[in-house]
């Protein structure tokens, strides 16, 4: 392939695409560029994941990119109708935020377990308090999402001996690693054991709101919710009159229907609430390991071999074989 176009949204900072000078003319855009510039590239590395930009100035007809990268796991703020219904190859970031995103789960986990934020309010206090904490293992989990963000988390929980189910779009009686996956019509029949219920699936149409006041009904006193998904998958307002009237034991959030989360959100102050600002899967050096994978894929791409995390743009993720 001759020396192509690659536009690459998002420039704070600047991805390291260093492979790819004298292979590809690269130019930036931001929001205000976006819509002009999209017609003339072959190639679109969208680098802020945050925007919903290119959803918005997607071309509905006419010269428009071949490939689509986004260097993210979800690409629920990318897709639009004319995005989906083209022949635009998309493709995600699927394998760098697994592990991190399950280390920071199990972090969490522990935190509540032993009640770690207890201890450094005590200790600011200087108050000596015995208190018993929970025992991890034996302890009972559901994981809903079955994609390699929920599996990896599912995986690392095990390790910690907690009894772990995995939820997702439809049932398997054979799953090669866990035996056997719930389909999501399962869930509520699996929040009432669960001490711990974690948030790892894609949004999409179909799971937009699935936390919601019933489902937090279904959960024991005691239990802890944890979302590392997307913030719309929960009913914030649900969670947070869950957490006031103690019908949940506690929970912890990553991510929010409204981000950056406002100053004034009342989310700030609930009891019980552990809030953090959409990190748990961005470890030292993550940037540098998406533009690593991009220009891997670009190599793919440029040789005319199958692309690696090809999104099911009906679906809206990564299929798992």
């Amino acid at each position: 392939m001759s020396e192509c176009t690659l536009l690459v949204f998002g420039t704070d900072p600047a991805p390291r695409l260093d492979r790819l000078t004298g292979r590809a003319r690269v130019v930036y855009s931001d929001e205000r560029t976006l819509p002009e510039l999209l017609p003339t590239a072959d190639a679109l590395l969208v680098w802020d994941f945050t925007s919903d930009a290119v959803r918005t100035a997607w071309p509905g007809s006419g010269p428009r990119p071949r490939w689509v990268h986004t260097a993210s796991a979800g690409v629920d703020r990318l897709l639009c109708p004319e995005l989906t219904a083209s022949d635009t190859v998309v493709t995600n970031a699927r394998g760098v935020f697994e592990q991190p995103i399950a280390e920071y789960v199990a972090g969490l986990v522990l935190a509540m377990a032993k009640d770690f934020p207890g201890s450094w309010e005590l200790q600011r206090q200087r108050r000596w308090k015995h208190r018993e904490t929970m025992r991890l293992a034996g302890s009972r989990a559901v994981v809903v999402g079955s994609g390699p963000i929920g599996r990896a988390v599912a995986r690392t929980l095990a390790a910690l001996g907690v009894d772990t189910e995995l939820v997702g779009r439809t049932e398997r009686e054979a799953d090669p690693e866990f035996g056997r996956v719930h389909g999501s019509e399962s869930l509520g029949q699996l929040l009432p054991s669960a001490d711990w219920v974690v948030c790892a699936a894609p949004l999409t149409e179909d799971t937009r709101g699935m936390f919601d006041a019933p489902a937090f009904g279904r959960m024991k006193p005691t239990a802890r919710f944890i979302n590392v998904g997307r913030g719309p998958l929960v009913v914030q307002k649900d969670l947070v009159s869950a957490l006031l009237a103690r019908t949940l034991g506690g929970a912890a959030l990553d991510v929010f229907e409204t981000e950056p989360l406002p100053a004034d959100s009342r989310v700030w102050d609930v009891p019980g609430l552990l809030v953090s600002p959409h990190m748990s899967g961005d470890t030292v050096g993550w940037r540098d390991a998406l533009a690593e994978q991009f220009m891997d894929n670009f190599d793919r791409w440029t040789a005319g071999e199958p692309l690696l995390n090809v999104v099911d743009k009906r679906l809206g993720y990564v299929p798992v074989s």
